[in-house]
């Protein structure tokens, strides 16, 4: 069954704890309580895109995040009061309670598949220009985090595609062929494509290692073995035998 759920998270740097507004946070008496009540308004807040609010028309009241942060209604309020001084949380005209830092630590996925997928876009993502100047210049800005978005969905797209296409070939059934491909294969190699399938599905089972096309790896292997075997043997043996004359 697929899963069209979205999944928010957030995304914290190494040192997010070394951030001065932390430190000052959890330097203060009960600042470690102070500081998981914020990670838990962090998380709350994701959905809402940094918004404090139940739904959306319900923002949350102080004594509601004490419910929901399992928390004393005047240990709230001193942390609320806190997170404002610290620019940590931010109150809207709405009289909502909105968390500054947001746009620094929200991510967003819409399926497991996509959040593995999201790996290999990684360097794309590690090379994408970044913001002049200001305290976000150490992050994406929002038109590349929604373009990485959309390069996630074309390549899911096209992996379901060619899943639909492909069938499963070889002993632990881990080599894709179209049937296209495997006709290609058998017309070029009518007597040993059998034996590259079963080659490459236990080369890759037994070293976990995945290749882009499986038919374009059996081609390149049985051209390369092909023409070492068509190499001329260069021991060839000169010796003379008994009763030959050279």
């Amino acid at each position: 069954m697929s899963d069209n759920r979205k999944y928010y998270y957030l995304k914290l740097k190494e040192n997010y704890f070394d951030d001065d507004s932390i430190v000052l946070l959890e330097s203060m008496q009960d600042g470690v309580l102070y500081s998981n009540i914020l990670l838990k308004l962090y998380l709350k807040s994701l959905k809402h895109g940094g918004r404090l609010q139940l739904d959306e028309d319900i923002p949350y009241t102080a004594q509601m995040i004490a419910t929901i942060t399992r928390q004393q209604i005047g240990t709230v309020e001193r942390a609320l009061q806190i997170f404002l001084k610290l620019g940590l949380v931010e109150v809207l005209d709405s009289g909502t309670f909105y968390m500054s830092n947001i746009e620094l630590l929200i991510g967003q996925s819409s399926t497991e598949a996509e959040r593995k997928r999201a790996a290999r876009l990684q360097n794309k993502a590690l090379s994408a220009p970044r913001t002049s100047g200001g305290h976000l210049s150490d992050i994406r800005p929002p038109e590349i985090e929604i373009e990485l978005e959309k390069e996630i969905e074309i390549e899911i797209k096209r992996e379901i595609e060619k899943g639909r296409s492909a069938r499963a070939y070889g002993r632990y059934q881990n080599v894709f062929l179209t049937d296209e491909e495997l006709a290609d294969l058998q017309a070029s190699f009518p007597t040993v494509w059998g034996q590259y399938i079963e080659k490459l599905s236990e080369y890759m089972a037994s070293t976990g290692k995945r290749y882009q096309s499986h038919a374009a790896t059996i081609r390149r292997w049985a051209g390369e073995d092909a023409k070492k075997a068509a190499l001329p043997t260069r021991n060839r043996d000169y010796s003379v035998k008994e009763d030959e004359t050279v």
